[in-house]
C-alpha cells in the first residue's frame, strides 16, 4: 500500500561562492531581497514579442469561434467570401491600444498610491576607493586629503603654521619607515625585528613627541657629515628610545693564540660620530642606531646561550661581554659585544690593540642571524597543498622513500650559530696555513716550478686549490697536477694517479706530500724526455729500498739506455738529498779475458756506474741538463 508523502521543493539555502581566501575560508554572495528577485525575474520577460493577429480571437460574447468560421474555405472553397467588415482591423488596433492604456493606468495608480506594490531601485556594486594623501609643495600651505589615521589629531584643530606643517610631513615620513600606533594621547613605535622573524624577548618600543616651538625646524633630512661645515641637524619630532638601546654597538671578532692574555683582551670602540643621546640628532639616525644596538644584543645573547649549552672538548667561556671558544689547538676565537653610550668616559690613553678584528667573520655572524629570522617566517610550501606547514621537503619524502631511524635523526639535527662561526674560523685558518705552505715551497724550490690556482667559487667552509708542478721550458713534456680540498679541520689531496690522501690540520703533512710529489715528477719527466730523445726506458722504482733510510718519504729511481745500448744513465731522486745521476758504458775498459771468461762478448756488459758531478753540469734546470747529457752520450754509429 503506497502512502502519499509531501515533498517540498525549495531553493537551495547556500548562495554562490564569491571568492576563497588563502586560508580556505569561503566568502558567499549576499542573498537577494524580494524586490531584487522580482526585478531579476522581470528582466527575463521579453516585452517586444506581441501576439499575432491571426491567433485565437474571441467573439464579442467571449466564446471561441468555430473551425468553420475560422476557415470557411474548408466547406466550400469556391463560394468563399470574407466575413470581416472593412473596419474590423481598425477596431482591433483600437481595442489593443485601449488594453495597453488601461494596464499603464493600473501600473501608475499602483506605483503612486503605494498600497499594492513598492518599487525599489536595484543597488549597484560600490567600487571601493582608497583615500590618497596629496601634498602640494613648495608653498606656504599643506593640503592633505587625509592625515595618517591613528597618529595625530586632525589638522583643523590646530592653527595653520609652518611648525605644524613640518611636523605633519615628518610624521608622515616616520610612519612610512617605522611601525607606529596611537595609545591614548601618545604615539608609540616599535623598532624590533619581530615582524622579520625575531624571537628576542627585549622590546624595542620608542615614543614620538613634538619638538619645542623655539627650535628652528626644517622638514629636510640631515645633511651628510662631509657636506659643508658641521651643520646641526634638526627635526620637528623628537624620538625617545629606552636607555638600554641608546649609544653605538657592534660585534667584534678576534683570533688570538693561547700565549696571549685572553682575559685582559681589550676591544677599542671605533669612532661613532655624533652620539645618539644628543636630543638634536635626527630621528632617523637615532632609530637606526637603536635598532642596531638591539640586533647586536640579540646576536650576542644567542651566541652566549649556545656557548653555555654546547658540550665541546674544550668548554667555551662566557665572561662579561666576551665569548671565548677554541678553534684549533693553540688558537682562540673571541666574540665581543661593544656598546658605548654618550655618558661613558673614554680613557685618556687607549691601550694598544694586539690584533686586528676579522671583518669577514663579523659579517658572517650578521648573515647567520638574518638567515634564522628568514627561516622563522618563510616555511617550505607543502606538497600537496593540503599537507602540514613546517616539515622540510626531505622529511615529507621520508615516508615514500622508506627512511630508517638513522636518517630521520640526521634530519632533525641542525647547527647552531656558534658552531657555524667556529667552522668558518677553522676553515679560515686552514686556508691560511695551506697558502703559507705553498708560498714557502714555491720560494724554496726553484726547479721545478710550483704554480697554485685557487678556485674562485668557494663556500664559507670549503675551498679548493689546484697545484701544477712543471719544469720551465718543458711544460709540454710533463706536468704533474694535484688538487687539494681545504676543509674545516682536514685536507684531502687527489693526486694525478687517482690516489686520495687525507691529512690533518698540521701543515707539515702537506709540506711532506708536496716534496714527495716534486721528486716523483722529476722521475716521470726524465722518462718522458728519454722517449723524445730516443733512449730506452729499462726500469723504474717509486719506492727504492737501497741506500740510506730517508727521513721523509722514499727515494725513487730509473735506468735509461742509449739507442744502441752502449750507454746507461741511472737517476736517483731523494726528498732529503736531492738528485743523483750516474752513468755507465760498454764495452768495459777494465775487462780482461782470463781462464774463466775467455769470450770477448762479455765485455759488452755495462761496467760500474760513475756519479756525475751534477752541480758542474751546464743547463738551466734538471731536464735541460739531462737533455745535454743524453745528447753527449748518444753515439753516431
Amino acid at each position: 500500500m503506497a502512502y502519499s508523502v509531501n515533498v517540498s521543493v525549495e531553493v537551495p539555502v547556500e548562495n554562490q561562492i564569491q571568492r576563497i581566501n588563502f586560508d580556505g575560508e569561503e566568502i558567499y554572495q549576499t542573498p537577494l531581497s524580494m524586490s531584487e528577485s522580482l526585478a531579476k525575474l522581470a528582466e527575463k520577460i521579453d516585452f517586444s514579442k506581441t501576439i499575432p493577429e491571426d491567433t485565437t480571437i474571441k467573439k464579442e460574447n467571449g466564446e471561441l469561434p468555430d473551425k468553420s468560421e475560422e476557415d470557411p474555405s474548408a466547406k466550400d472553397p469556391i463560394t468563399y467570401q470574407s466575413s470581416l467588415w472593412p473596419w474590423d482591423s481598425v477596431r482591433n488596433k483600437l481595442r489593443s491600444a485601449l488594453t495597453e492604456v488601461c494596464v499603464l493606468a493600473d501600473v501608475l495608480s499602483i506605483a503612486k498610491e503605494k498600497r499594492y506594490m513598492l518599487l525599489d531601485p536595484i543597488p549597484q556594486e560600490i567600487v571601493e576607493t582608497k583615500p590618497m594623501v596629496q601634498v602640494h609643495w613648495p608653498g606656504p600651505r599643506l593640503y592633505c586629503s587625509q592625515v595618517p589615521s591613528g597618529c595625530v589629531t586632525p589638522r583643523t584643530r590646530l592653527p595653520a603654521t609652518g611648525q605644524h606643517q613640518t611636523s605633519y610631513i615628518e610624521l608622515l615620513r616616520l610612519r612610512q619607515n617605522w611601525r607606529l600606533k596611537k595609545v591614548s594621547n601618545s604615539i608609540i613605535g616599535d623598532l624590533s625585528y619581530r615582524t622579520a622573524g625575531s624571537k628576542y624577548a627585549q622590546t624595542g618600543m620608542f615614543e614620538v613627541t613634538k619638538a619645542e616651538e623655539e627650535s628652528p625646524t626644517t622638514g629636510s633630512p640631515p645633511p651628510s657629515p662631509g657636506a659643508g661645515g658641521p651643520a646641526k641637524p634638526s627635526s620637528a619630532l623628537r624620538v625617545t628610545v629606552p636607555s638600554e638601546l641608546q649609544g653605538v654597538a657592534y660585534i667584534e671578532v678576534l683570533c688570538q693564540k693561547d700565549q696571549e692574555d685572553l682575559c685582559s683582551a681589550t676591544i677599542n670602540l671605533l669612532g661613532s660620530g655624533p652620539t645618539t643621546a644628543n636630543p638634536d640628532v635626527h630621528w632617523q639616525q637615532k632609530l637606526e642606531a637603536a635598532q642596531n644596538v638591539l640586533f647586536c644584543k640579540e646576536l650576542f645573547n644567542q651566541l652566549a646561550k649556545e656557548a653555555v649549552q654546547l658540550q665541546a672538548p674544550i668548554p667555551h667561556m662566557v665572561v662579561g661581554n666576551q665569548i671565548m671558544a677554541t678553534v684549533l689547538p693553540g688558537i682562540q676565537l673571541i666574540i665581543g659585544l661593544c656598546h658605548s653610550t654618550g655618558g661613558d668616559k673614554k680613557p685618556a690613553v687607549a691601550p694598544p690593540q694586539k690584533s686586528e678584528h676579522d671583518h669577514v667573520l663579523e659579517h658572517s655572524l650578521h648573515q647567520l642571524l638574518r638567515e634564522v629570522h628568514h627561516k622563522n617566517t618563510h616555511h617550505p610550501f607543502p606538497h600537496p597543498s593540503s599537507g602540514p606547514i613546517g616539515p622540510s621537503k626531505r622529511r615529507c619524502l621520508a615516508g615514500p622513500t622508506a627512511a630508517d631511524r638513522y636518517e630521520l635523526l640526521e634530519m632533525t639535527k641542525s647547527q647552531t650559530l656558534l658552531e657555524q662561526i667556529i667552522q668558518q674560523a677553522q676553515h679560515f685558518f686552514m686556508r691560511l696555513r695551506t697558502e703559507y705552505v705553498l708560498d714557502t715551497i714555491a720560494k724554496e724550490v726553484k726547479d721545478p716550478l710550483i704554480v697554485s690556482h685557487w678556485n674562485a667559487l668557494n663556500s664559507p667552509t670549503q675551498s679548493c686549490v689546484k697545484i701544477n708542478i712543471m719544469t720551465h721550458g718543458y711544460d709540454t713534456v710533463c706536468r704533474t697536477s694535484l688538487v687539494v680540498h681545504v676543509g674545516e679541520k682536514s685536507l684531502k689531496c687527489v693526486c694525478r694517479d687517482g690516489r686520495v690522501m687525507h691529512m690533518s690540520y698540521e701543515p707539515q703533512e702537506l709540506r711532506d706530500l708536496i716534496f714527495c710529489q716534486i721528486y716523483q715528477h722529476q722521475i716521470t719527466a726524465v722518462q718522458s724526455l728519454a722517449k723524445c730523445m730516443g733512449w730506452q726506458f729499462l726500469s723504474n722504482s717509486s719506492h727504492l729500498g737501497l741506500g740510506a733510510v730517508e727521513p721523509l718519504g722514499n727515494a725513487s729511481s730509473c735506468i735509461l739506455a742509449s739507442p744502441i745500448g752502449d750507454r746507461l744513465i741511472a737517476v736517483r731522486c731523494e726528498p732529503q738529498t736531492g738528485v743523483q745521476v750516474a752513468i755507465a758504458q760498454s764495452p768495459r775498459k777494465d775487462f780482461f779475458p782470463g781462464q774463466l771468461v775467455k769470450e770477448r762478448k762479455w765485455e759488452n756488459l755495462g761496467g760500474s756506474f760513475k756519479e756525475v758531478r751534477w752541480d758542474k753540469m751546464e743547463g738551466k734546470n734538471f731536464l735541460n741538463k739531462m737533455e745535454l747529457l743524453m745528447s753527449s752520450l748518444t753515439s753516431s754509429q
